[in-house]
Protein backbone atom coordinates (compact mmCIF):
# COMPACT_ATOMS: atom_id res chain seq x y z
CA UNK A 1 0.00 0.00 0.00
CA UNK A 2 1.33 3.46 -0.84
CA UNK A 3 0.25 4.77 2.55
CA UNK A 4 -2.72 4.61 4.87
CA UNK A 5 -4.53 7.36 3.00
CA UNK A 6 -4.61 6.03 -0.57
CA UNK A 7 -4.59 2.71 -2.40
CA UNK A 8 -3.78 1.86 -6.01
CA UNK A 9 -6.28 0.15 -8.26
CA UNK A 10 -4.43 -3.16 -7.78
CA UNK A 11 -4.54 -2.80 -4.00
CA UNK A 12 -8.26 -2.02 -4.15
CA UNK A 13 -8.88 -5.06 -6.33
CA UNK A 14 -6.95 -7.29 -3.95
CA UNK A 15 -8.54 -5.83 -0.81
CA UNK A 16 -12.13 -6.03 -2.07
CA UNK A 17 -11.84 -8.99 -4.46
CA UNK A 18 -13.09 -7.02 -7.45
CA UNK A 19 -11.67 -6.47 -10.92
CA UNK A 20 -10.23 -3.25 -12.30
CA UNK A 21 -13.17 -3.24 -14.69
CA UNK A 22 -15.56 -3.19 -11.71
CA UNK A 23 -13.78 -0.20 -10.18
CA UNK A 24 -13.77 1.65 -13.50
CA UNK A 25 -17.48 0.86 -13.93
CA UNK A 26 -18.33 2.35 -10.53
CA UNK A 27 -16.14 5.33 -11.38
CA UNK A 28 -17.98 5.79 -14.69
CA UNK A 29 -21.29 5.64 -12.79
CA UNK A 30 -19.89 8.37 -10.49
CA UNK A 31 -20.13 6.16 -7.42
CA UNK A 32 -16.37 6.35 -6.87
CA UNK A 33 -14.11 9.33 -7.51
CA UNK A 34 -10.46 8.31 -7.18
CA UNK A 35 -7.65 10.82 -7.41
CA UNK A 36 -6.33 10.81 -10.98
CA UNK A 37 -2.61 11.25 -11.57
CA UNK A 38 -2.29 10.80 -15.31
CA UNK A 39 -3.44 7.25 -16.00
CA UNK A 40 -3.01 6.30 -12.35
CA UNK A 41 -5.94 6.09 -9.94
CA UNK A 42 -5.53 6.51 -6.21
CA UNK A 43 -8.40 5.56 -3.95
CA UNK A 44 -8.94 7.40 -0.68
CA UNK A 45 -10.50 6.20 2.56
CA UNK A 46 -13.75 7.74 1.33
CA UNK A 47 -13.57 5.64 -1.85
CA UNK A 48 -12.91 2.52 0.19
CA UNK A 49 -15.87 3.20 2.46
CA UNK A 50 -18.08 3.88 -0.56
CA UNK A 51 -16.94 0.70 -2.31
CA UNK A 52 -17.69 -1.33 0.81
CA UNK A 53 -21.21 0.12 0.88
CA UNK A 54 -21.66 -0.41 -2.87
CA UNK A 55 -20.65 -4.05 -2.64
CA UNK A 56 -22.83 -4.62 0.41
CA UNK A 57 -25.79 -2.99 -1.36
CA UNK A 58 -25.24 -5.11 -4.46
CA UNK A 59 -25.01 -8.23 -2.28
CA UNK A 60 -28.50 -7.51 -0.99
CA UNK A 61 -29.82 -6.78 -4.48
CA UNK A 62 -30.14 -3.00 -4.30
CA UNK A 63 -30.09 -1.19 -7.63
CA UNK A 64 -27.17 1.10 -8.42
CA UNK A 65 -29.59 4.03 -8.33
CA UNK A 66 -30.74 3.12 -4.82
CA UNK A 67 -27.11 2.81 -3.75
CA UNK A 68 -26.29 6.18 -5.33
CA UNK A 69 -29.12 7.88 -3.48
CA UNK A 70 -28.05 6.41 -0.17
CA UNK A 71 -24.41 7.37 -0.78
CA UNK A 72 -25.49 10.89 -1.71
CA UNK A 73 -27.41 11.16 1.54
CA UNK A 74 -24.31 10.06 3.40
CA UNK A 75 -22.13 12.66 1.65
CA UNK A 76 -24.42 15.58 2.33
CA UNK A 77 -23.78 17.18 5.72
CA UNK A 78 -27.30 18.61 5.85
CA UNK A 79 -28.99 15.36 4.79
CA UNK A 80 -26.90 13.01 6.95
CA UNK A 81 -29.56 12.80 9.73
CA UNK A 82 -31.98 11.43 7.12
CA UNK A 83 -29.59 8.75 5.91
CA UNK A 84 -30.33 6.05 8.46
CA UNK A 85 -34.15 6.33 8.27
CA UNK A 86 -33.93 6.35 4.44
CA UNK A 87 -31.58 3.37 4.49
CA UNK A 88 -33.96 1.49 6.78
CA UNK A 89 -36.87 2.33 4.48
CA UNK A 90 -34.96 1.06 1.43
CA UNK A 91 -33.86 -2.06 3.33
CA UNK A 92 -37.47 -2.81 4.34
CA UNK A 93 -38.58 -2.42 0.71
CA UNK A 94 -35.84 -4.78 -0.46
CA UNK A 95 -36.67 -7.27 2.31
CA UNK A 96 -40.32 -7.28 1.22
CA UNK A 97 -39.23 -7.95 -2.38
CA UNK A 98 -36.95 -10.78 -1.27
CA UNK A 99 -39.69 -12.32 0.89
CA UNK A 100 -42.14 -12.19 -2.02
CA UNK A 101 -39.54 -13.85 -4.26
CA UNK A 102 -38.95 -16.50 -1.59
CA UNK A 103 -42.67 -17.21 -1.29
CA UNK A 104 -43.04 -17.45 -5.07
CA UNK A 105 -40.03 -19.74 -5.26
CA UNK A 106 -41.42 -21.94 -2.46
CA UNK A 107 -44.68 -22.29 -4.39
CA UNK A 108 -42.84 -23.14 -7.61
CA UNK A 109 -40.75 -25.74 -5.77
CA UNK A 110 -43.90 -27.30 -4.34
CA UNK A 111 -45.48 -27.42 -7.80
CA UNK A 112 -42.37 -28.89 -9.40
CA UNK A 113 -42.12 -31.58 -6.72
CA UNK A 114 -45.75 -32.50 -7.44
CA UNK A 115 -45.00 -32.70 -11.19
CA UNK A 116 -41.94 -34.89 -10.58
CA UNK A 117 -43.93 -37.20 -8.30
CA UNK A 118 -46.69 -37.44 -10.91
CA UNK A 119 -44.11 -38.25 -13.60
CA UNK A 120 -42.42 -40.86 -11.44
CA UNK A 121 -45.79 -42.49 -10.74
CA UNK A 122 -46.50 -42.62 -14.49
CA UNK A 123 -43.11 -44.23 -15.14
CA UNK A 124 -43.72 -46.79 -12.36
CA UNK A 125 -47.17 -47.65 -13.80
CA UNK A 126 -45.74 -48.07 -17.27
CA UNK A 127 -42.97 -50.36 -15.97
CA UNK A 128 -45.39 -52.48 -13.95
CA UNK A 129 -47.61 -52.98 -17.03
CA UNK A 130 -44.71 -53.93 -19.29
CA UNK A 131 -42.66 -55.82 -16.67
Amino acid sequence: MINDEVMTIREMCDAFEVTPRTLRFYEAKELLAPIRLGQRRLYTRRDRARLKLILRGRHFGFSLEDIRQLLDLHDSETLRPTQLPRTIEKARERLAEMQAQRDMLAQLIHELIAEIEWGEAQVARTRSKTG
